[in-house]
C-alpha cells in the first residue's frame, strides 16, 4: 500500500494548458491611460478629481477671476498698472509671513504669534540700525535671526515639553508684543532711514524694462526645464511621465501669464517698473516650494502632518521637524515685519497688531492649505494673499469703509474653510483620504 502511495506521489501530473486569452492582463497605471487619450483623457481625469473632492487651487483661481471682473466693472482703474503694482507691493510682506504659516498648517498646527514676532523683528532692526547706528545688513540679519530663535523656542516647548502649539504661540503673542513695546522705549515709532535696505524693500523699482522681461524669461525657462528634468527622471525609473504636448501647453500658459505681468509692470500707463518687493516674495515662494516638494525635509513635514505617530514609527525625527517648522515660521514672520516697516515708513509699537494675524492665516487657508494638516502647497500663500489684497484694493477704489472690508474678508475666509471641510468629506466618501 505504501508503495502505491509512493508511486502516485512520484508520478508527475501534466499541468493543464491555459489559453492566452484566459490570462488576466497586467495592471496598467491609470495615469498612462489618461495620457494615451490626449486632452480628452485629461479632461475626464479633471472631472473625476473634482467629483472626488480634489479641488486643488481651482476655487481660488475662479475667485480671482470673479474678483477681477466684478471690481473692473465697478471701477475701470482696478486693472490699471498702478493698481496692480499696489497689489503686488502690499502683498509681499504679509505673503512672506503666510509662507511660514503654510509650513505650520501642513503640520496640522497653528502659530498665533506671527504678528508680534513681525513687530519684534522690526523693533530689533530699528533699535540696532537707527538708535544704535548699526549698518543696514547686520541689523537686518540680527532681526531675522531673532525671529528664527523665537520660532525655534516655540517649537521646543511644543515638541519637547508637550505644550499645545495653540497655547505656546498665544503666550508668545502676548509676550513678544510686550518685548516689542519695551524695545521701542519712549519712542512711539522709529522712522526708516532714507535710501536704506529696509526702505528699498517696498520702495525700489527696476525701471529698466529688461528687468521685468528678463525675469519673465528666466521663470519660463526654469519652469520648462524643471518639467523636462522631472519627465526624464520618471522615464528612467519606468514611471508615468508627462508627454511633450503637455509640457509645451503648461509652459505656454505660464509664459502668457508672466509676460503679461511684465507688460503691465513695464508698458501700461502709470507703470513704475518691476517692484523689488515682488521679486523677493516670489523668490521666497519658489525656494520654499522647492524645499517642501523636492527635499527629504519637505516630505517629512507632510508625513508628520498626515500622521505624526506613523511618521515617528517610520524613523522620522518628529521633534526636529516641528522645531524647524516653527523656526521657519518665526524667520519669515520677522522678514515680513521688515516689509511692513518699509510700507509704514518705520517701526512702531503696534506693528503687526490689528488684523495682521488674521490676514496671514486667512491667506494660507484661502489659497488651499488645509487646516487639518498634511495637505497644501506653498503657492497657497501667494494665491490667498492675492485674493485678499485684490479685495482690499477693489474696496478701497470703491470707497468702502474698513468695517465692510472686514466683513467681506471674514466671509471669504469662512467660504474657504467650508470648501476645505466639504472637500475632505467628499474625498473620504470617495475613498481618497
Amino acid at each position: 500500500m505504501s508503495d502505491l502511495k509512493k508511486n502516485a506521489a512520484d508520478t508527475e501530473v501534466p499541468e493543464a494548458e491555459v489559453p492566452p486569452e484566459a490570462v488576466a492582463p497586467a495592471a496598467v497605471d491609470p495615469r498612462l491611460l489618461v495620457r494615451e487619450e490626449g486632452f480628452k483623457g485629461y479632461f475626464t481625469e479633471f472631472v473625476r478629481r473634482v467629483r472626488g473632492g480634489e479641488l486643488g487651487s481651482l476655487p481660488v483661481v475662479i475667485g480671482l477671476i470673479v474678483i477681477a471682473i466684478v471690481f473692473q466693472a465697478q471701477n475701470d482703474k482696478f486693472l490699471s498698472a498702478s493698481s496692480l503694482t499696489n497689489i503686488a507691493v502690499f502683498t509681499s510682506g504679509l505673503g512672506i509671513m503666510a509662507v511660514g504659516i503654510v509650513f505650520v498648517l501642513l503640520l496640522g498646527e497653528i502659530d498665533l504669534s506671527v504678528g508680534s514676532v513681525a513687530g519684534t523683528g522690526a523693533a530689533v532692526w530699528a533699535v540696532l540700525n537707527v538708535s544704535n547706528g548699526w549698518n543696514d545688513w547686520p541689523s537686518v540679519i540680527v532681526a531675522i535671526a531673532s525671529g528664527t530663535a523665537i520660532g525655534a523656542l516655540h517649537g521646543f516647548f511644543f515638541a519637547k515639553v508637550g505644550v499645545p502649539a495653540f497655547v505656546v504661540t498665544l503666550a508668545g503673542f502676548l509676550g513678544w508684543s510686550g518685548l516689542q513695546i519695551w524695545l521701542m522705549g519712549n519712542e512711539g515709532s522709529i522712522n526708516t532711514p532714507s535710501g536704506g535696505v529696509v526702505e528699498n524693500l517696498t520702495g525700489y523699482f527696476f525701471e529698466d524694462k529688461a528687468a521685468a522681461y528678463g525675469l519673465a524669461l528666466v521663470a519660463v525657462v526654469l519652469y520648462a526645464g524643471s518639467l523636462l528634468i522631472d519627465t526624464r527622471r520618471r522615464k528612467a525609473a519606468g514611471l508615468p511621465s508627462r508627454p511633450t504636448s503637455e509640457i509645451a501647453l503648461r509652459t505656454a500658459v505660464v509664459a502668457v501669464l508672466v509676460f503679461a505681468t511684465a507688460y503691465v509692470l513695464n508698458d501700461l500707463e502709470g507703470s513704475r517698473g518691476l517692484p523689488l518687493a515682488l521679486v523677493l516674495f516670489l523668490a521666497v515662494v519658489v525656494i520654499a516650494d522647492f524645499v517642501a516638494r523636492r527635499t527629504t525635509f519637505g516630505r517629512q513635514v507632510f508625513a508628520v502632518g498626515g500622521n505624526a505617530e506613523a511618521a515617528r514609527r517610520a524613523g522620522i525625527n518628529v521633534d526636529r521637524i516641528r522645531i524647524t517648522v516653527f523656526a521657519i515660521s518665526g524667520m519669515l514672520a520677522a522678514f515680513g515685519g521688515l516689509f511692513i516697516a518699509s510700507l509704514q515708513g518705520g517701526a512702531t509699537k503696534n506693528l503687526g497688531a490689528g488684523n495682521t494675524l488674521m490676514l496671514v492665516i486667512a491667506a494660507a487657508v484661502i489659497g488651499g492649505t488645509s487646516l487639518f494638516g498634511g495637505r497644501g502647497k506653498i503657492w497657497s500663500a501667494l494665491l490667498g494673499m492675492l485674493v485678499l489684497q485684490s479685495i482690499q484694493q477693489g474696496l478701497n477704489l470703491l470707497g468702502m469703509a474698513s468695517e465692510i472690508q472686514f466683513m467681506i474678508t471674514g466671509a471669504v475666509l469662512l467660504a474657504a474653510v467650508v470648501i476645505d471641510s466639504v472637500s475632505r468629506r467628499t474625498q473620504k466618501s470617495a475613498g481618497r483620504t
